[in-house]
């Protein structure tokens, strides 16, 4: 059991979300998802969440592993080309985690959604949340387009394009 991060996860809470994502930046978010997706026929979420609850951190679930889970629960599976991206940040383990779906991933290397996540770092460090999120949904919505393309006006939007906080 690593303490530190047990220690990180439970003493941050839901208003240290609020803090660095406020009301008005996730709708920015949502809005700049919702103009990405006019643009190709993918699907992007964006979720944060503060920290993991006991159970998980006893069990060491990892960033990635938590990231793949949202993505499961939110069903960006379940697109008609497979091809939806959760960009994920768990703000305790300041880690970013960028999941895609099997039609996306068999074009795109993990080393270019690792490039996207570590420029999402940067910003981050640099005290630009919204900033960096934006930026990244930029990156993704580009690699959609690349392979995704669409006519005018986007394919059909098959999830919400709300940015999700949890827990």
């Amino acid at each position: 059991m690593d303490w530190h991060r047990l220690f990180q996860h439970l003493l941050i809470g839901e208003r240290s979300v609020r803090k660095y994502f406020p009301q008005e930046s996730l709708a920015r978010i949502e809005e700049r998802i919702r103009h990405s997706e006019k643009q190709h026929t993918g699907e992007i979420r964006f979720a944060v969440e503060s920290g993991l609850e006991l159970g998980p951190l006893w069990r060491g679930l990892s960033s990635r592993d938590r990231a793949i889970e949202v993505f499961s629960a939110l069903g960006i599976w379940d697109t008609e080309d497979n091809n939806g991206v959760l960009v994920y940040v768990l703000l305790a383990d300041h880690a970013i985690e960028i999941v895609a779906d099997r039609g996306i991933n068999q074009k795109v290397s993990n080393e270019h959604w690792e490039t996207i996540s570590k420029s999402i770092e940067q910003a981050f460090r640099n005290g630009q949340f919204e900033t960096g999120v934006l930026e990244a949904i930029d990156a993704v919505s580009n690699t959609l387009i690349q392979h995704f393309p669409c006519e005018s006006g986007g394919g059909p939007d098959e999830l919400p394009n709300q940015a999700i906080v949890l827990g």
